[in-house]
Order: structure tokens, then C-alpha cells, then sequence
């Protein structure tokens, strides 16, 4: 087979569990390091060509302590400490192959497996990675492979190997490369909040895009919500918890516990930002802990505080469309009493709750749906709802205040279903 056949038919993919023994034997017997020192998170690549194995990776989970790829990044011991998953390490390299037999076959293969590996962390590990790292022995190699590759050279490390918990010096520095997977991705890591390519979390915001000081910050949105806690013992300031709060929320977390789990990731420069009171005695930065969040949540005007967390997030354009239903409480219904119906509007995409009204029965969400909707600007808005909704007064309300609607219309309800089906949709067709 010609070299120029098997660059384009070489494909990289996973090895599978039965053939991760051959995999290992191969690198034993052929790679000059052995198959020491693959840590932590461990993903096997390898490449073929019809069915022929050509090509080994072994990716792990990233150095600790490299100075050139830190410096480069520029994030904080902090931040590392956080987001060290994120970088991901190519610990073995081998063509079973002679380089000359197949030029460009190294680069090829390095680019398929750099391709396919975001995608490979998450699905294994449940997290993906943004930018990959290797060590090159210069008295070997030069990283022409990696060059070619879209690879960048550091620098080189300062010698030093880690050895029974330990460090000890070796004298035999390696050149550092680096390979960001994502346009930018060296960015993400020494931002101030996870950016939502880090997260993956659906809808989430880049909090690092939003004021959160200022006139019209965050916390000057929620400082106009009143402070119901004793004033005796309070740790923190009100709106410095709300405003853990209101990052975690736009951040994509759910509940109490998630919220919490975000707060403690916060670094001392985010939590100066929302404005938090140092210890008296240390003058520690302390985020607020789950049962105070939790504490604090129940006590507070939550009407209030939904209603300027949505404003704040409507002037940031969370969302171009609104949803609202009704739901009845789980649990609400103890000791006699009736079950709690809610009626919530909330933005699609980043699900941010902008008002909410308690209905008593789920008969009386008819009368309450402009109740709800009045203290929103509907302007520019697209208000969805489900078919009880399908009401004139409701959609005459909606355009009143400059919104616009998309309501569903079911068979039960005849005269309007007939109307739309006797409707020319080629004249007038339907917004997608």
C-alpha cells in the first residue's frame, strides 16, 4: 500500500477492553519508557489502517507541577487546584510503523486522536478536557510530529521527577508542548467563574461576562432585596449570599446542594467581587456554607429577590422567551392541609426563575396567568404556555405589552382547532 493510501485511510478510535492486554504488551516491549507513570484518568488510543495497528496513544490525567505550561496558562494555585481535570497528558506516543517508511503518518495520527478526545473524556469520565500537554526528550526526539501537528513548545521543564511522594532532581529536563482542543481554551482555565465550556452545563452563562459591581451590577440589583434575618450573629451580608446565590443559578446549578458544592469553588478574587466580609479573627475568605444558603433562602421576601434576579437577567438577554406553568408542591399537602399549587415563569435556554405566584388550586391558574405576568417586561418576548392557556384575554394581554405568543391548541378545543386547520400554512407558515 502506497504511503499517500494509508494517510488517508488511517483512523484513530478506542481500544476495547479485550484488546487493552495487547495494547499494554506492545508498549512494554517497544516504547522506551515502558508503561510506567500512565496516572490517574487513562484513555488508550489506537490507530489503523484496514484493521492493522499502526499507531499507540496512551493519554492520562495532567502533570502537577509544570512551570512553563502554569506560567503560560497564567491561572492561580487556586484555579489549578480546580481545574487541573481539564488538561489532559499524552504519556505514551508509539508507531509500530518505521517513521520513513509512512512521512506525516505521526502528525496524521496525533491529530486524529487530539480530535476525537474531548469527546472520549466525557463520555469516560463524565468531564471533558480543553488542552493537552506532553514532555519530549530532546536527547531522542526533536517533537517534529508534534510541530506538525499544531503543537506549541513552552520551554522546558526544570528536571525534576516525582519519586515517593516527592520531587528529586534527575537532570534531564523535557521540552513541554501544548495543544489547545478549543479555540481559546488557555482562557478558560485562569478565568475568574467556570466558563460553560467547562461545565457543559446547558444554558449555562458566562459569568464572567456579567457586572457584578456597579450601579447596575448584581449586587446592586439584589441589595434592594429587604434583609428579613435577625440581625444578631449574621456572617455574611445578605447580598453577598444572594449573589453566591444568583451566580450559581445563572451558572447552571440546581438546589441547595449545588449551589453550595459552587460557592466553595469560588477563588478569593470572585468572592471579593460579591463582596464578602472577611473572618475577624483570620481574615479568611469564607463562602457560605449549604445550611446557610439553605437557612437564608427560607427566610428571605423569595418573591423579591426572583423578581430582581430576573430583571438583572433580562437586561443581560438570558433568554428571548418565557414559559410559564403550574405545579403542585411535592410534599406540600401534610398534616391535612391542601397541596400547594405554584404558578412560575421562567426563561427558556437558562432556566431563571422571573416571577412566581402561589394559585391555591390548579383550576385557578386562568385568572392568575396575567397576575403573574404583570410585573414582566414582555417586550420583545416570546410568552409560551400549555393548552389551558389558550385564552383571548391572555394573548390580548401579551401583545398589550408588546409580547408575542406560542400557545398549544388541542383537539378538545374544536372551533379554534378548525379554524387553524382550515389556515393556508404555504401563505402564512409557521415560525420555526
Amino acid at each position: 500500500m502506497w504511503a499517500s493510501e494509508v494517510l488517508e485511510k488511517v483512523t484513530v478510535r478506542r481500544v476495547r477492553r479485550e484488546e487493552e492486554g495487547r495494547w499494554k504488551a506492545l508498549i512494554r516491549q517497544h516504547h522506551y519508557l515502558g508503561l510506567n507513570h500512565l496516572v490517574g484518568e487513562t484513555i488508550l488510543h489506537v490507530a489503523e489502517v484496514d484493521g492493522h495497528w499502526v499507531a499507540l496513544l496512551g493519554w492520562c490525567s495532567a502533570a502537577l507541577k509544570v512551570t512553563v505550561r502554569d506560567r503560560w496558562i497564567g491561572w492561580s494555585a487556586q484555579q489549578k487546584q480546580r481545574r487541573l481535570k481539564y488538561v489532559v497528558q499524552n504519556g505514551r506516543f508509539l508507531l509500530l510503523l518505521e517513521p520513513q517508511a509512512v512521512p506525516n503518518l505521526a502528525s496524521r495520527v496525533l491529530a486524529l486522536s487530539v480530535r476525537r478526545l474531548a469527546e472520549d473524556w466525557r463520555e469516560t469520565f463524565g468531564h471533558g478536557v480543553v488542552l493537552a500537554e506532553t514532555f519530549v526528550d530532546p536527547a531522542r526526539f526533536e517533537g517534529t510530529c508534534y510541530r506538525a501537528a499544531g503543537w506549541q513548545c513552552l520551554g522546558e521543564t526544570q528536571g525534576f521527577g516525582k519519586h515517593a511522594m516527592r520531587y528529586e532532581e534527575h537532570g534531564e529536563p523535557k521540552q513541554v508542548w501544548v495543544r489547545p482542543l478549543f479555540r481559546g481554551a488557555e482562557g478558560w482555565l485562569r478565568q475568574p467563574f467556570d466558563v460553560p465550556q467547562l461545565t457543559a452545563r446547558e444554558g449555562a452563562v458566562d459569568l464572567n461576562r456579567i457586572p457584578i459591581q456597579g450601579k447596575d451590577g448584581l449586587l446592586a440589583a439584589l441589595a434592594k432585596v429587604p434583609d428579613r434575618r435577625d440581625a444578631h450573629g449574621k456572617r455574611h451580608e445578605l447580598s453577598f449570599i444572594l449573589g453566591v446565590v444568583a451566580c450559581g443559578v445563572l451558572a447552571g446549578m440546581r438546589g441547595y446542594r449545588q449551589v453550595a458544592d459552587f460557592a466553595a469553588g469560588l477563588g478569593p478574587e470572585v468572592l471579593r467581587r460579591l463582596g464578602v466580609r472577611p473572618q475577624a479573627s483570620t481574615g479568611a475568605l469564607r463562602p457560605p456554607s449549604e445550611p446557610t444558603i439553605r437557612r437564608t433562602m427560607n427566610r428571605i421576601d423569595v418573591e423579591a429577590f426572583e423578581r430582581e434576579l430576573g430583571a438583572f437577567a433580562r437586561r443581560l438577554g438570558v433568554g428571548d422567551a418565557i414559559a410559564f406553568d403550574g405545579k403542585t408542591l411535592r410534599g406540600s399537602g401534610q398534616e391535612g392541609q391542601k397541596p400547594q399549587h405554584l404558578m412560575v415563569a421562567v426563561t427558556h435556554g437558562t432556566p431563571v426563575t422571573l416571577a412566581q405566584r402561589a394559585v391555591g388550586e390548579k383550576t385557578n391558574e386562568i385568572p392568575e396567568a396575567p397576575r403573574l405576568l404583570e410585573a414582566l417586561d414582555l417586550r420583545g418576548q416570546v410568552v409560551t404556555a400549555d393548552a389551558m392557556h389558550v385564552q383571548r384575554e391572555l394573548a390580548r394581554f401579551i401583545v398589550d405589552k408588546g409580547g408575542e405568543y406560542v400557545l398549544t391548541v388541542k383537539d378538545n378545543q374544536k372551533t379554534m382547532h378548525q379554524l387553524l386547520a382550515a389556515q393556508d400554512w404555504s401563505v402564512s407558515p409557521p415560525v420555526h
